[in-house]
């Protein structure tokens, strides 16, 4: 391709010179015809060959290089044929004489063909999509992989977005019952892609079967759902743009923070504050067109979907509740009955009997054991020879003066000492742990070292008297 400048001084010494095209084309250089397109043109012609025109070798190939393309649709994406490969079966099974640079510019401009044109799209107000992110994080002093719920309002792009350790079915729906409260209000319609947390499955009419916790959430809550088409994010957009600026923006440099309250705490001014922003062909800020979603939404009912995966259990011989491969601890009263298990994000709670009898922190590892200490006191004080080998009390740390005022009790009272010892721990069952370890040091002090002194110091201080103690 012939410079502009080059344009420049050919025309100008035959059109204003007087130069013959001969001679210009001896002065210059450049072929007799060059001379003449320079002089019917003043620039270049634009580089590449428009419409659909190949080479007449190739004319009778394109029908094979179509039908590979059609087939490469189905096919895994690191597995599908390049211009090369397609010119290789071109040579080699199909006798093509013809170079590849043809082959190269026929499939680039099929594959541009067949990319899919969309069109442009108005929101009305009231209306949400739905999705999640996944990004790495500093929680508690340990490198995590979180994921975070995104609800998007697109007729605004008012956004939500909250993280949590695992995308699971309840985070899926504490993040629905948390952006709710913070709109204030329930949306008319929510689309989502075709996500397991929500649909169980998609039956061959292309309708779908809800899952069980999505279709309470949305009895609940009365809102209708929509589903994008199976591997097209580009239905949802504006989610999926949600999800990338929350990325990028609120998320680099990687976000430090002591809990997944407060990560989420900050995410959660960010919401407020990016209702300020005035985004590109608006000259109003998201705030002030999130009114207009605000006024279309529905109420929310007087009390909030309660978002957790409840399945029934029995707790075993050793007084364990399994859910989901982790073993968590109950009372020794429970062992052997039949319990209700409510799976929360943060933690998992244990009914029997209309009564709730332990909380624990959730795992997300497998076949974690999760236990609380003071379940197994009780029949520690029946055994008390186990005391040392008790699976549950590994890890407990007790003050000082509680292992001192263990010696003391055994060195006087041997095996009768240490259920006695036990005896005090169990008042960790009524009064913070905290509490009886400063019992424990005042009864020390005060050379009474027995349960009912420690017990009498400990109630004194929750009573703010002075303990009455008959020494003798």
């Amino acid at each position: 391709m012939k410079r502009v400048e080059l344009y420049q001084k050919v025309r100008r010494a035959v059109l204003i010179d007087g130069m013959s095209r001969r001679a210009a084309a001896r002065y210059f250089g450049i072929d007799r015809k060059t001379i003449d397109k320079m002089l019917c043109f003043p620039e270049p012609a634009p580089h590449g060959r428009s419409g659909r025109t190949y080479g007449r070798k190739l004319a009778g190939f394109t029908d094979i290089i179509d039908k590979i393309l059609e087939d490469d649709r189905t096919v895994h994406s690191k597995q599908r044929h390049t211009a090369a490969r397609i010119f290789e079966r071109l040579r080699d099974e199909h006798g093509f004489t013809g170079g590849i640079t043809i082959v190269r510019d026929y499939v680039a401009g099929a594959k541009l063909r067949s990319r899919e044109v969309f069109i442009p799209l108005s929101h009305k107000p009231g209306h949400a999509q739905v999705d999640f992110g996944e990004a790495d994080g500093i929680i508690d002093g340990k490198l995590v992989r979180f994921h975070y719920f995104c609800m998007d309002l697109p007729h605004s792009d008012a956004p939500f977005f909250k993280a949590y350790p695992a995308e699971v079915a309840e985070a899926f729906c504490e993040g629905h019952v948390a952006a709710f409260a913070f709109f204030g209000g329930i949306p008319q319609s929510i689309l989502y892609d075709n996500t397991k947390l929500a649909v169980a499955q998609i039956l061959g009419d292309g309708k779908r079967e809800r899952s069980r916790m999505f279709s309470t959430l949305q009895s609940h809550y009365l809102f209708e759902d929509k589903f994008g088409r199976p591997g097209k994010g580009n239905d949802k957009g504006k989610v999926e743009g949600l999800v990338g600026y929350v990325r990028r923006h609120f998320m680099v440099p990687m976000p430090v923070a002591d809990s997944f309250d407060a990560l989420n705490a900050r995410f959660l001014e960010q919401c407020v504050e990016r209702r300020q922003a005035v985004l590109r062909g608006n000259s109003q800020s998201i705030g002030e067109r999130m009114s207009a979603d605000l006024e279309a939404f529905m109420p929310l009912p007087a009390v909030a979907f309660d978002p957790c995966h409840m399945v029934t259990g029995r707790a075993s011989s050793m007084s364990l509740v399994r859910y989901r491969t982790n073993d968590y601890s109950v009372p020794t009263a429970f062992a052997h009955r039949e319990v209700v298990i409510k799976a929360y994000v943060e933690r998992v709670e244990i009914i029997s009997g209309g009564e709730r009898i332990a909380v624990h922190p959730r795992s997300y590892g497998r076949e974690d054991f999760i236990a609380n200490p003071l379940h197994y006191l009780a029949l520690l004080e029946q055994k008390p020879r186990a005391l040392d080998q008790a699976a549950p009390l590994d890890g407990w740390v007790l003050a000082e003066p509680m292992h001192r005022i263990r010696r003391l009790m055994e060195a006087r009272s041997g095996k009768e000492g240490r259920r006695e010892f036990i005896q005090v721990l169990r008042l960790c069952e009524r009064f913070d742990q905290s509490l009886v370890e400063w019992a424990v040091g005042r009864a020390l002090d005060m050379g009474t070292i027995s349960f009912d002194a420690v017990k009498m110091i400990a109630l004194a201080r929750l009573e703010q008297r002075v303990p009455r103690l008959d020494l003798q």
